[in-house]
């Protein structure tokens, strides 16, 4: 099974953690040190060698950060960990605040003592968030340092190795362009930005770029590494020699020159030494690169990595392979749903025997390469903690009279998928029927959004939060975020949240649509399908072409939840005829008498 269940996270963790890092921070002469969600890649998601967060504090969220100081600790989440911080974090040791209203810096310049020296790690932090952090402690008057050694790396004594797994090519078939013409595209941009080379950090950016993926990082098919590139399309990749094979060394070609990383360092030196003109993203860089270049005498050019818009407009292969890869998805998940519909109320099932059986419908295919996260199966009120792992110690059954929704996805060298459904156990109650329809509301009103170029996520967001704003409801993560073609189920700089962001939405890219609600103590609610942003096209009677969503994602909605007195004639005709794009979809696919259930499960309302 690609996902596990064991609890990498203890709430022991911070009493036995603790006095160890302090005793290595003592040893640097620091008063206190950051600790970001990061690793030296600046991912989301990280090995088990990079989990610092985690191993100081217990905490095994996707984002969040801690302050660890001689006599206290302070640890910051976003609203979708607010419980789950207070399960994992012992508070003896550690006092809880809100990432967003409290952030690290904020705290700091608030509660730092005059002459206290703050240690972060520079190879976790990109410039801005270095310039918050040496901002707010100069207002406290105190010293921030950047630290040689992480006391975390010094203290932690049973650490995992880097994970070293095997570099693949990434077939045309799927990449729909090839390496060489992508450098070339490139290469331009470096151009006409007036730089001899790019610094690319993102291991998204590698695998994009060059048409590779690896194994290095859970759920995302990665390679760990940097590359520069330079104006003449030529690469020089820096990753672990023994993730090279010949196969990947041919694929390659004569103009990707491949180096240890460890050599990074002493290549970009000789470039400052020699002047030169280094294109970098100071949102996606490790802080210690840029600095090193600056001192080196490099002429510093910020700008955006100038892989990340060209990966995120997916081409026309990579559109239609995304396509294929939800059409069997939704064959798994549609599977999955009926053997729910018929196992739960035997009373037998849990949410690892749920999640363990949806991967096992994916494997069927024979072309699942992996999971695109660890699935989140959560029944009444682990529902509502919106990020929730099930572990072997939360487990819970599948109770009748609640609500269990999955939010899982998968990794196929044709795409990326990420799906949510929420199905009731038994008989719903008016309050968890309500609450669906009005969630489902505001995603039939994104899902049929028109909008000119230019438009962004942030926009947009409104649309699908409102049937739940007049209600007096919300929910605390985004809307929506992009997601990669067979790479990261995360990926930017696109999303929809309430979040302002610059980056319009473009034709091609892939954006979730998954608005939610979630009461405490009770129950969560999540219906999210993937979209792709569609060319502008004339509206008949309109004098400006619209872009719009096609909805790739293809497996029924619990009509049992649905309220049709709270639905308007055009939201239920937008459920009907989403339905009936199901059935067209899946009916040959699927066997009679999941079949037979699925038409009607699809049945026009």
């Amino acid at each position: 099974m690609f996902q596990t269940y064991e609890s990498k996270s203890d709430r022991n963790f911070a009493e036995k953690h603790l006095p160890l890092m302090r005793k290595a921070m003592k040893a640097q002469n620091i008063d206190a040190f950051v600790v970001p969600h990061d690793d030296e890649y600046l991912n989301e998601y990280l090995p088990e060698c990079a989990e610092r967060l985690m191993w100081v504090s217990g905490f095994s969220g996707s984002a969040g950060a801690a302050i660890i100081l001689q006599d206290h600790a302070v640890i910051f989440v976003d609203g979708r960990y607010t419980l789950q911080v207070r399960q994992q974090v012992d508070d003896r040791f550690f006092t809880y605040e809100d990432l967003i209203e409290t952030p690290p810096s904020a705290w700091i310049k608030a509660n730092a003592k005059k002459n206290m020296r703050i240690g972060y790690d520079p190879m976790l932090h990109a410039k801005g968030s270095v310039n918050r952090l040496l901002a707010a402690t100069k207002a406290a008057g105190a010293t921030l340092v950047a630290v040689v050694e992480n006391p975390i790396d010094a203290a932690w004594q049973d650490r995992p190795s880097a994970p070293v797994h095997p570099i693949k090519p990434h077939g045309l078939e799927f990449a729909g362009r090839s390496a060489e013409d992508k450098r070339a595209e490139i290469a331009e941009a470096i151009k006409a930005k007036g730089a001899d080379a790019v610094l690319l950090t993102a291991p998204h950016s590698l695998a994009w770029l060059m048409n590779i993926r690896g194994r290095d990082v859970h759920a995302t098919p990665l390679p760990l590494g940097r590359a520069l590139l330079f104006t003449d399309g030529s690469v020089q990749l820096f990753v672990d020699g023994r993730k090279i094979t010949d196969a990947v060394r041919t694929h390659l070609g004569d103009q990707i020159t491949i180096k240890e990383e460890q050599e990074l360092p002493n290549v970009l030196e000789k470039l400052g030494q020699q002047a030169k003109s280094v294109m970098i993203d100071p949102n996606l860089a490790p802080y210690k690169f840029y600095d090193q270049l600056a001192k080196a005498g490099a002429k510093l050019i910020e700008a955006p990595d100038p892989c990340a818009l060209p990966r995120a407009t997916k081409n026309a292969v990579e559109q239609q392979g995304t396509r294929t890869a939800h059409i069997r998805d939704g064959v798994a998940v549609t599977e999955f749903l009926h053997w729910i519909d018929r196992e739960a109320p035997k009373g037998h099932l849990t949410e690892i025997k749920a999640a363990e059986k949806l991967e096992e419908f994916r494997k069927a295919s024979n072309l699942l390469n992996d999971i695109s996260f660890d699935s989140i199966s959560a029944v009444a009120d682990h529902g509502a903690q919106p990020h929730y792992r099930v572990t072997i110690d939360s487990d819970k059954k599948l109770e009748q009279g609640t609500l269990y929704l999955i939010d899982s996805g998968g990794q196929y060298a044709d795409g990326t998928t990420d799906i949510t459904r929420t199905i009731a156990l038994g008989t719903p109650s008016d309050e968890m029927k309500k609450c669906y329809t009005l969630v489902l509301k505001g995603h039939i009103a994104l899902a049929t959004a028109r909008f000119p170029m230019g438009t962004t996520g942030h926009a947009l967001d409104c649309l699908a939060r409102l049937p739940l704003w007049q209600a007096g409801l919300d929910y605390d993560h985004g809307t929506g975020h992009g997601v990669g073609a067979y790479l990261g189920v995360h990926e930017g700089p696109q999303n929809i949240s309430k979040k302002a962001i610059t980056q319009p939405l473009l034709p091609g890219m892939i954006c979730s649509n998954e608005p939610g609600f979630y009461k405490q103590g009770k129950f969560g609610i999540r219906i999210e399908n993937l979209v792709i942003v569609t060319q502008p096209q004339a509206i008949e009677g309109g004098e400006r072409e619209m872009m719009g969503f096609e909805t790739i994602t293809l497996a029924p909605l619990d009509r049992t939840l649905i309220d049709t007195a709270l639905l308007s004639p055009q939201e239920i005709s937008w459920v009907n005829d989403y339905h009936a794009k199901v059935r067209d979809a899946l009916s040959d696919r699927l066997e009679a008498e999941t079949r037979d259930w699925m038409m009607k499960m699809t049945a026009p309302l």
